[in-house]
């Protein structure tokens, strides 16, 4: 058999013979630019699609943490319609983050409770300042400092305090804890009244108005009964009182006694009921 030669000539023929056509490759490399194109737009729109299911399934599980949420509330009280709230100086003392962890501590320390919260309040507790006007107990209040009695943290505070002409002032929110009473902190909203004596009170018709028409809108707006209406004297025979400390299961103080806590009573049933 002979060997085959190949020329230039047929080299060059050969390779136009086999070559692949320009247009052929124009087409193939627009095919693949196709297929690109749809790959990443099948990639787009699966993304779209992985967000959207992601923020539906989100926004559902936001709803049933706040249907579950809702229902492990307890009821908040409703405004009373015949019983409207009284004129109100709002005049908050400082109660931030420290105040609210020292409020925290004493919770846990006296109640065995770790929370700054006041929920479901079941008792109402009169006081009288043993100062002549308002505004020296917001003062004391306002500073938290040790008390002066049992040197604890927070300082004391009360929810309201009403001045002798019969002005009532907020200084604490009704969500929060205040210190005025030993063993009933935990569920009591404190009042303070601007004198020295519950007669002194009884006998200063402006404040007293005051004191009674305070007393009435806050045991309508939560359902506190008349009987929980409670001067501090009487604090040791609330079914509510509890302290975890023993040296201090028997203190309470001499403000608003049983018998003019009577009469205090008996005038506020007399505004009528809720």
């Amino acid at each position: 058999m002979g060997a085959v030669v190949l020329t230039a000539v047929g080299a060059a023929v050969v390779y136009a013979a086999t070559r692949p056509d320009r247009n052929d490759r124009t087409v193939t490399v627009n095919r693949l630019q196709d297929v690109q194109r749809r790959a990443e737009a099948t990639r787009i729109a699966h993304r779209r699609w992985f967000a959207a299911r992601k923020a539906d399934l989100l926004r559902q599980i936001h709803a049933a943490k706040a249907r579950n949420e809702a229902a492990a509330a307890p009821p908040q009280p409703a405004e009373s319609g015949s019983v409207p709230e009284p004129q109100i100086v709002r005049r908050f003392i400082p109660f931030g983050a420290k105040r609210k962890a020292e409020t925290r501590a004493y919770a846990h320390r006296h109640y065995g409770i770790s929370t700054d919260k006041l929920v479901d309040p079941k008792v109402i507790v009169e006081h009288y300042t043993e100062s002549a006007d308002a505004q020296s107990a917001i003062n004391t209040f306002a500073t938290d400092q040790p008390d002066s009695e049992l040197h604890e943290l927070p300082q004391t505070c009360a929810h309201f305090v009403i001045d002798s002409d019969g002005t009532i002032y907020q200084l604490v929110s009704l969500t929060e804890i205040c210190r005025h009473t030993v063993g009933l902190n935990y569920t009591a909203f404190g009042i303070e009244m601007a004198g020295f004596s519950d007669q002194q009170i009884l006998d200063r018709k402006p404040e007293l108005d005051a004191a009674l028409t305070l007393t009435r809108w806050l045991r309508c707006r939560f359902g506190i009964d008349v009987h929980n209406v409670i001067g501090h004297n009487e604090s040791l025979r609330s079914p509510y009182h509890r302290e975890r400390v023993a040296s201090l299961r028997t203190q309470t103080h001499d403000d608003w006694k049983h018998a003019d806590m009577n009469v205090f009573r008996r005038k506020l049933a007399a505004l009528g009921g809720c």
